[in-house]
């Protein structure tokens, strides 16, 4: 069973839209799939699935980690795909207890007999829950948008994942778990987010903790999706998280593609409606259905893609992100001279990407100002 786990350092960037439509579009190519949704608390993807509120979810089996978890297991209208809801009413990952963590991670993991891609739509943050069903896979995805926020939001997921698995491996009383809690507590250490620093120190004082840490990172591959993006210099953002990733975390990470912010998912959602489903050949749509087959073609077992294959991923996503502007300028284009959408239609909707851009702008100097202040400061990435 391919275990894909589905995450973003903040909210708002389309992550449940990249789980519910990837997992239809698996379901649509003859995979056995099921849909977890693990936002527990703020449970939504029934919404973007068309399904109605769930009567039983995760919370139920979590009340009772004795009951039959096939009980909260649900068919949806698209074959082969099956849905776990969530329970909004579950204050927050933040409340499960260690023992219901590994009784939904066991039950998770039983479904492998029949079911041959298993969705993880994480909530959005960096709760030691979450990091830890990131984990349960080395190729789960990061969803990001293009905004300075959300790309920074990606890489601070990325790091926090990064140390957790330290802290996995690291047991208590290991020369190397010292380290680590040094390092973590000394903050004006200058090896502090540094692991590529930290790294040969770790081998020097405990190298068979240090061997059992890379055997695990050479496993663990995590793979990038930019959505909502306006325009194809957008895509350029995510070779920030690269080198952000390989300098200050020694991770390579891969690029499935980008999508662009479309205006048809909200009618698709208000239509309850996946927008693969509502509008199969819309440029979103056909995003997806991209990224799709890229994941059902790659090797689940290969982990490690040498450095020629990471490059051409990030080269393919400039140029699909170029061939999709393209092509969303000439459906414009198609909807002008047909009537459908008048002057004033695309008028505002130049508006609304004038009053983004802005916001987003000011977000970019309101970080840059802050980063400014604490690099004053001292402060070392």
């Amino acid at each position: 069973m391919r275990i894909i786990p589905v995450a973003s350092g903040k909210g708002g960037v389309g992550k449940s839209l990249i789980s519910a439509n990837l997992g239809v579009a698996f379901a649509q190519a003859g995979q056995r799939v099921v849909l977890a949704d693990l936002d527990l608390g703020a449970s939504n993807l029934h919404l973007v699935i068309g399904q109605h509120s769930p009567t039983t979810g995760i919370g139920t089996f979590l009340n009772d980690t004795r009951s039959d978890f096939n009980a909260v297991i649900a068919e949806t209208d698209v074959r082969g795909l099956r849905f776990i809801p969530g329970d909004t009413e579950i204050p927050g990952t933040a409340n499960l207890k260690s023992s219901q963590l590994k009784a939904l991670v066991k039950r998770l993991l039983d479904l492998a007999n029949d079911t041959d891609i298993l969705i993880l739509d994480l909530g959005a943050g960096t709760h030691q829950s979450i990091l830890d069903f990131f984990l349960l896979s080395g190729q789960g995805i990061v969803v990001s948008a293009p905004a300075v926020t959300a790309v920074l939001n990606a890489y601070v997921f990325l790091k926090n994942t990064v140390f957790r698995l330290m802290y996995l491996i690291f047991t208590k009383g290991t020369n190397a778990y010292t380290y680590l809690e040094k390092t973590r507590k000394d903050r004006s250490g200058t090896h502090k987010l540094y692991i590529p620093k930290m790294l040969p120190e770790i081998q020097s004082i405990d190298p068979a903790s240090y061997e059992k840490f890379m055997s695990r990172m050479n496993t663990f591959r995590p793979r990038l999706i930019l959505n909502m993006i306006d325009d194809p210099k957008d895509a350029n953002v995510a070779m920030k998280i690269r080198r952000s990733c390989e300098e200050y975390l020694d991770l390579k990470i891969e690029h499935l593609g980008v999508t662009y912010r479309d205006s048809i998912q909200d009618t698709a959602l208000s239509s309850r409606l996946p927008v693969i489903l509502y509008k199969p050949q819309s440029i979103l749509a056909q995003g997806i259905y991209r990224i799709a087959d890229k994941i059902l073609q790659s090797d689940p077992d290969k982990f490690m893609p040498d450095a020629q294959e990471i490059d051409q991923s990030f080269q393919e996503a400039g140029l699909e992100a170029e061939a999709d502007f393209e092509n969303k300028m000439e459906y414009v284009e198609d909807l002008l001279h047909s009537g459908v959408l008048s002057q004033g239609d695309l008028i505002e909707t130049v508006k609304s990407q004038q009053l983004e851009l802005s916001k987003i702008r000011k977000e970019n100097n309101f970080l840059k100002l802050k980063l400014s202040r604490a690099m004053a400061q001292g402060f070392k990435p």
